[in-house]
């Protein structure tokens, strides 16, 4: 089987909220992710990280270090730490909602089951989880 390249962006604002989308179609449809999507042929993961958290979340980013990896599937996913450089935050293109989520916000999302699978603990492993509330 021949995996699809996909990336996705970590990115927290200046309180440690972290942004997530609710995704509008499937796979995973109505649950909680990071923003990203499939690489284009031709495409850098960079340059597909700024596109893609663009399209869906209306925020131009600078794609830092890999922060980790996983197979989900058919897909390989490369998540990215992001740098927020703009924008206005409205969900786009894939995305039926774009949220900054705060701790409490982010453990009542898991506690119901409204994140993609293994999110949590993959977040908890790239010690990028949102900060907690001060």
């Amino acid at each position: 089987m021949t995996l699809v390249r996909c990336v996705g962006g970590i990115l927290h604002d200046e309180a440690g909220r972290l942004l997530l989308i609710q995704r509008a179609n499937e796979p995973a449809r109505g649950l909680w992710t990071l923003p990203g999507g499939r690489v284009e042929p031709g495409e850098t993961d960079a340059e597909a990280v700024r596109r893609e958290l663009r399209e869906e979340t209306g925020l131009e980013v600078l794609p830092g270090e890999l922060a980790g990896s996983i197979v989900r599937g058919p897909f390989e996913i490369h998540d990215y730490r992001c740098t927020l450089r703009g924008g206005v935050l409205r969900p786009g293109d894939d995305a039926a909602q774009a949220r900054w989520i705060d701790a409490p916000a982010f453990a009542t999302l898991a506690e119901h089951g409204l994140l993609t699978e293994s999110l949590p603990t993959l977040l908890r492993n790239w010690h990028a989880l949102p900060s907690p509330v001060l």
